[in-house]
C-alpha cells in the first residue's frame, strides 16, 4: 500500500483539505471529455449492453413466476420516472436558486423483489451465472422458455453451488433473495453500517448473514476469502464485476425508451442532467455508461456522496482511484447513508469513466434526513437517506455558471434542461424505520 503524503496531497489537490473538514463540496471534472472520446477506455460496448438486454428478456418468464410481483410488466424489473413539480418548488425556495427545465425522480427505490437500484445488477450477475451454470450442464438452451427454471429440477441442480458476497445493504438483499429464490445456498458478508431490517428480511429468504464489526471493504474481503475455499462457490464482486456493470448500464437504453413514451426530447438543444448517489462506484457507473451510449454528450451525469464517505470524489480528483481510501485522510466512513458507507472507490469503476462523468459533489446526513422530510411532505414520496444524495443536484449545475458556460450550456437550452434525480432505494423500508428517518427531518 502507498503511503500517504498528506503535505504534498493537499498542496497539489487543495479541495482534498474541504473533503477533511466535512464540508460540502462540489467538483467538476476538467478531464470529461466527448461521449466519443471517453467511451473506449470503458471497455465495453453497446453490444454487450444489449446482449444483457436480451439475457434479462431471456429470464421474464422465470421471473414472472418466481415473482408474481413483476407479471404487472411482463417480468422485466423497471421503475417508472415521475415528476415532482412541488419539490422542485420546494428546493428553489430552500436554497434560494431558481431552476430551469423539470426535474424528474426515476424511482428505482421501487423496484421489485428488492426495492433498491441493486436490484439491476445484482439480479443481472445472478441470472448471468446461474444461465452460464445450467447452459454447461446441457440443462438449458437459449431458446428454450426459461420459466423451466422455476421447478424442483433446477433448484436441486443449482443447490450444489453457493454464492457469496460484501454488502452494506441493498446489493446484499438483491443478490440473497434472487440466488435463494434459484435454489443456490447463499452467504451476504454484510459491514457494521448494514441495517438491521435488511439482515432479517435476508435471513427470512434463507440466506446466511455475516456481520462484521469493520466496514464494507472489510466486509467484501472475508466474502472473497470465504468464497475462495469453496471451488463452486461463485463470489461477486461489487468492486471490480464488468456483469454487475453491465446490469446497470441496461438501464441508459430503457431510459431512452420510457422518455420516448414520454415525449421527452434529449438533444444538444435539451439537456439531460442526472444525479446519481455513488458507493463503490458499481451502480452509478454502469447506469451513466448506459446512459452516454443512449444519449451521448446530450446528458450529463453528476455522483453524489456523503460527507463522510467521499470515495469516488477522492479518488478520481487526485487520480489514485483505489490507491486511496477517505480512512487514509481521517475521514471516518461513518454515515445515515448506509448504501454509500464506502471507504475506497472501485478502481476499476473510477478509471473507465473519468473522462464521462461531469462532476461530483458531497452531502452531509443532517442535509439528506431534511431533503427525505421535504419530499415525503411535498410528493409523498418515502426514500432511504442515501437515496436523497441526488437530490440538490440540479441546484449545484445551476449554481455554477463557469461549468455551465465551459459547456457551452446557454440559458436558451437550460431552459429546455431535464433534471432527472435517481432514487436508489427505500421501497421497502418497514414502517417503524421510515418514522425514525422522518423524525430526523428539520423542515422549516
Amino acid at each position: 500500500m502507498t503511503t500517504i503524503n498528506m503535505d504534498k496531497l493537499i498542496t497539489d489537490y487543495p479541495l482534498v483539505q474541504d473533503l477533511i473538514d466535512l464540508k460540502q463540496v462540489t467538483w467538476f471534472n476538467p478531464k470529461v471529455t466527448t461521449t466519443e472520446a471517453g467511451l473506449p477506455y470503458v471497455g465495453l460496448t453497446l453490444k454487450d449492453v444489449e446482449d444483457a438486454q436480451a439475457r434479462l428478456a431471456r429470464f421474464a418468464p422465470y421471473l414472472m413466476k418466481a415473482f408474481p410481483e413483476t407479471q404487472e410488466t411482463q417480468g422485466i424489473i423497471e421503475s417508472e420516472v415521475v415528476a415532482i413539480d412541488a419539490m422542485k418548488a420546494a428546493l428553489e425556495k430552500r436554497y434560494n436558486t431558481p431552476i430551469t427545465g423539470k426535474i424528474l425522480l426515476k424511482k428505482d427505490s421501487h423496484l421489485p423483489i428488492s426495492g433498491s437500484i441493486k436490484a439491476r445488477g445484482g439480479i443481472y450477475e445472478v441470472l448471468t451465472h446461474a444461465e452460464k451454470l445450467a447452459l454447461k450442464a446441457g440443462l438449458l438452451s437459449t431458446t428454450d422458455n426459461y420459466d423451466i427454471l422455476f421447478s424442483d429440477k433446477f433448484r436441486q441442480f443449482f443447490s450444489q453451488y453457493s454464492i457469496a458476497v460484501g454488502s452494506t445493504g441493498n446489493l446484499g438483499m438483491s443478490i440473497g433473495i434472487m440466488s435463494a429464490k434459484l435454489g443456490f445456498s447463499v452467504s451476504v458478508h454484510m459491514s457494521s453500517d448494514a441495517r438491521q431490517w435488511k439482515k432479517d428480511k435476508l435471513r427470512a429468504h434463507g440466506v446466511n448473514v455475516v456481520e462484521y464489526e469493520q466496514d464494507y471493504s472489510i466486509a467484501v474481503e472475508e466474502g472473497r476469502k470465504e468464497a475462495e475455499k469453496n471451488a463452486n462457490c461463485f463470489f461477486i464482486d461489487d468492486e471490480n464485476s464488468t456483469t454487475l456493470f453491465l446490469g446497470y448500464a441496461v438501464a441508459g437504453l430503457r431510459l431512452k425508451t420510457q422518455f420516448a413514451e414520454q415525449g421527452i426530447v434529449v438533444d444538444n438543444n435539451h439537456p439531460l442532467f442526472v444525479y446519481l448517489p455513488c458507493g463503490v462506484g458499481g451502480g452509478p457507473g454502469g447506469v451513466a455508461f448506459g446512459l452516454k451510449l443512449a444519449f451521448g454528450d446530450a446528458v450529463h451525469c453528476l455522483f453524489a456522496e456523503p460527507t463522510h464517505s467521499p470515495c469516488m470524489l477522492l479518488g478520481v480528483h487526485t487520480g489514485l482511484h483505489d490507491a486511496i481510501c477517505v480512512q487514509e485522510i481521517g475521514i471516518d466512513n461513518v454515515t445515515a447513508a448506509d448504501g454509500l458507507a464506502v471507504g475506497r472507490a472501485s478502481g476499476f469503476v473510477g478509471r473507465a469513466m473519468e473522462r464521462l462523468i461531469d462532476g461530483y459533489y458531497t452531502i452531509d446526513d443532517t442535509e439528506m434526513y431534511n431533503l427525505l422530510g421535504l419530499l415525503n411532505q411535498t410528493e409523498s414520496l418515502k426514500l432511504e437517506p442515501s437515496a436523497l444524495a441526488g437530490m440538490p443536484g440540479a441546484i449545484h449545475v445551476t449554481q455554477h455558471s463557469d461549468y455551465l458556460q465551459s459547456k457551452s450550456l446557454t440559458a436558451e437550452k437550460m431552459a429546455n434542461a431535464t433534471h432527472l434525480v435517481w432514487a436508489t432505494g427505500g421501497g421497502m423500508v418497514p414502517q417503524a424505520e421510515m418514522q425514525q428517518y422522518l423524525a430526523q427531518a428539520k423542515l422549516d
